[in-house]
C-alpha cells in the first residue's frame, strides 16, 4: 500500500453540521491539535466568504506547524469574471497558504442546472482556475464535486472534468461522493476509470447520507487514492463526513498503512473528545474506536472470556487508539463482570466464593425493580463496599418525612398563591440520632437541605458536593400515576462526576435513595483518602 496524506476538513466542512459554530480562536485550537495527531493537511476555512475565516488565515501563520500544511478552500472562478479578477480566487492567493482546495463541477446536470453555463465553458473554467493558482506557485489540489453521480450519469464527462483539472496541473484530483449516496462497489468502479484515464494523484471526500462514508474511503484507497479527506468525529452537513477517527486507525491498523505514529494514534480518543468540547458537544458514546461504549461489554459471557484473553472479544486493544475496555453490569451480566469491574474499581473481591454471586444476584433483583447501574457507577461502587463485612456506612437512614403545601398569598406580592416543601430527615452517625428539617423549592432539593444539614456537623467538606443534573425516567408508562420510577442524580465536587441511582413508585423514595447514594459515596472516597474518618 502507498502512503496516504490525511487531509482534516473539520475547521470548513466539519463546522456546516447543524449546531456548531467555532469562533477563530476554537479554531486555532483545534489546528494545534490536529497539527499534533499529524495531519498532512488542515483545511482552515473559506478566506474571502466571511470574516471569521479571513481572520483564522491571518493569525493561522503564527502557528507553527511541526506536521501539518495549512490549506485555503474555495471554488472555481465566478463563470461572469476573469480569472486573474475574479475575488474568490484573489482572496486563495491573498491567504497566503502555500496549498489551496478548490472545488469545481463534474456532474453535467450541475453544470447546465446550477451554473447554467454549457459542458464546455466549465471544462474552460476548471482549466483556468487551476493554472492561474498554479502560476502563483501554490499547490493546488481540484475537489470534483459530485464526481461520482456525474459518472453514473455520464462517464465521459466526468473523465473530461477529470482531464482539464490534471492537464491544467493539479497536484491532485479529489473525487467526490457530494451526496453521499454511492455504493463501495460504485466507487472502485469510478476510481478505476479515472486512473485508467489520469495519472495525476487521487483523493477520495465521502459524505455520510448513506452510512457508507468510512467504507467507501477505505475502498478508495484500496483502489488506489492517496488522499483522505474528512473530519473530525464524522462532522459534516446532513448526515456528517467520512469519519477521520474511524478512518486513521483503519488505515494503520488494518490495512498496514502508516499514515500517522504509534503514539499519535494514541491520542485519538482524546482528539475526539477535545474537538467535541469546543464544539460544545457531548461526545458521542458509540463512536467507533473513540466513543466511550466502543469497547464495552455487558454479556456476562463476553465478560467471561475478556478475562480469560482480551482479544476474545476486541477487535483492537482499546490502548493503541487512547481507549480502554469498559466492563458494564446489568441483569444481563455474568459473576465475570463483578470481579472485573471490583478489580478495576479497586475493591478486593475472591474470584472464588459465593460473595461475587451473591452481589450478581442482588443486582438482578434490584434491575428488576427498576434501578440500572449501567449510568450510576458509583452506586454499584457502593454495593461492592456494602457486601464487604468490614464496611460501615457513614450515616444511615432512620427516617424521613416530606410536606408540599399550597399557601394562599396576597395579590400585592404578584400571586394568588405559592407551593412550599419541606423535608425532615432522621439519621444516624455513630451513636448519635440527628433530626433535622429544611425547606426547599421542590420535594427533592428540600431533602437534599435537610439530610446536608444533618451530615454537616460531622462532615463539613461536605459543602464541596453538588447536585449537577437529576433525571427521572418512566418505566411503566401504561401504569399512569402508579408507574415505576427511576431517578438518576449526577453529583460533582468542582473535580469529579459521579451518578447514582434510585427506584421506586414512590418518585420522593427514589431520588431518596439516589441522593443518599452520592452522599454516601463521596463521603466513603474521602474516608479512602483519609480526609474523613
Amino acid at each position: 500500500m502507498p502512503q496516504v496524506q490525511l487531509y482534516d476538513t473539520t475547521l470548513r466542512d466539519g463546522a456546516q453540521q447543524e449546531g456548531i459554530s467555532f469562533s477563530v480562536a476554537d479554531k486555532l485550537k483545534i489546528a494545534k491539535r490536529l497539527d499534533e495527531l499529524g495531519m498532512h493537511f488542515i483545511e482552515g476555512g473559506w478566506p474571502g466568504a466571511n470574516p471569521k475565516d479571513t481572520e483564522f488565515f491571518i493569525k493561522a501563520h503564527d502557528l507553527n506547524f511541526k506536521h501539518s500544511v495549512l490549506v485555503a478552500f474555495g471554488s472555481t472562478k465566478h463563470p461572469d469574471s476573469k480569472v486573474d479578477k475574479d475575488a474568490n480566487l484573489r482572496a486563495l492567493v491573498e491567504a497566503r497558504a502555500k496549498v489551496v482546495t478548490i472545488v469545481g463541477k463534474s456532474w453535467g446536470l450541475q453544470v447546465t442546472q446550477i451554473l447554467e453555463i454549457s459542458l464546455e465553458d466549465n471544462l474552460s473554467i476548471i482549466s483556468e482556475s487551476v493554472g492561474y493558482l498554479k502560476s502563483k506557485g501554490l499547490t493546488v489540489f481540484f475537489d470534483a464535486e459530485h464526481f461520482f453521480d456525474g459518472y453514473k450519469a455520464n462517464p465521459d464527462y466526468a473523465l473530461q472534468t477529470i482531464e482539464a483539472a490534471s492537464k491544467s496541473g493539479a497536484d491532485c484530483v479529489v473525487l467526490c461522493d457530494t451526496n453521499g449516496g454511492a455504493l463501495p462497489s460504485e466507487v472502485a468502479t469510478a476510481i478505476e476509470a479515472v486512473r485508467r484515464a489520469t495519472a495525476v494523484p487521487l483523493g477520495i471526500h465521502a459524505h455520510n447520507d448513506a452510512e457508507l462514508a468510512v467504507a467507501n474511503s477505505l475502498t478508495a484507497v484500496q483502489a488506489g487514492v492517496v488522499q483522505v479527506q474528512g473530519t473530525i468525529n464524522g462532522y459534516g452537513e446532513r448526515c456528517g463526513n467520512a469519519n477521520l477517527c474511524s478512518i486513521i486507525p483503519a488505515l494503520k491498523l488494518k490495512l498496514g498503512i502508516d499514515c500517522i505514529s504509534d503514539e499519535q494514534l494514541a491520542k485519538l480518543t482524546e482528539v475526539s473528545h477535545y474537538v467535541d468540547e469546543l464544539a460544545n458537544l457531548a461526545p458521542a458514546s458509540h463512536l467507533p474506536y473513540v466513543g466511550a461504549s466502543a469497547f464495552s461489554h455487558k454479556a456476562g459471557l463476553h465478560v467471561s472470556g475478556l478475562m480469560k484473553w482480551e482479544e476474545s472479544y476486541q477487535h483492537i486493544n482499546p490502548e493503541l487508539v487512547g481507549n480502554r475496555p469498559k466492563v458494564v453490569v446489568s441483569e444481563l451480566s455474568g459473576k465475570g463482570n463483578i470481579i472485573y469491574k471490583a478489580r478495576e474499581l479497586g475493591v478486593a473481591l475472591p474470584p472464588k466464593g459465593k460473595q461475587a454471586r451473591q452481589i450478581l444476584e442482588q443486582i438482578k433483583l434490584l434491575e428488576s425493580r427498576g434501578f440500572q447501574y449501567e449510568g450510576a457507577d458509583a452506586s454499584f461502587e457502593l454495593l461492592l463496599h456494602r457486601a464487604q463485612p468490614e464496611y460501615k456506612p457513614p450515616f444511615e437512614l432512620i427516617d424521613f418525612m416530606v410536606l408540599v403545601e399550597r399557601h394562599r398569598r396576597l395579590p400585592a406580592h404578584g400571586s394568588e398563591s405559592e407551593l412550599l416543601s419541606e423535608a425532615t430527615v432522621k439519621v444516624k452517625i455513630g451513636d448519635r440520632v440527628i433530626h433535622t428539617a429544611a425547606e426547599g423549592n421542590g420535594p427533592v432539593n428540600a431533602l437534599d437541605q435537610a439530610l446536608r444539614k444533618a451530615l454537616l456537623e460531622f462532615y463539613p467538606d461536605l459543602t464541596e458536593v453538588e447536585l449537577v443534573d437529576y433525571k427521572v425516567r418512566i418505566l411503566e408508562e401504561s401504569a399512569g400515576t402508579a408507574s415505576q420510577v427511576r431517578v438518576l442524580i449526577e453529583s460533582s465536587n468542582g473535580q469529579e462526576q459521579w451518578r447514582t441511582v434510585g427506584s421506586s413508585t414512590n418518585i420522593i423514595e427514589a431520588s431518596w435513595l439516589a441522593l443518599a447514594d452520592s452522599m454516601e459515596y463521596w463521603l466513603m472516597r474521602q474516608r479512602e483518602t483519609g480526609k474523613v474518618i
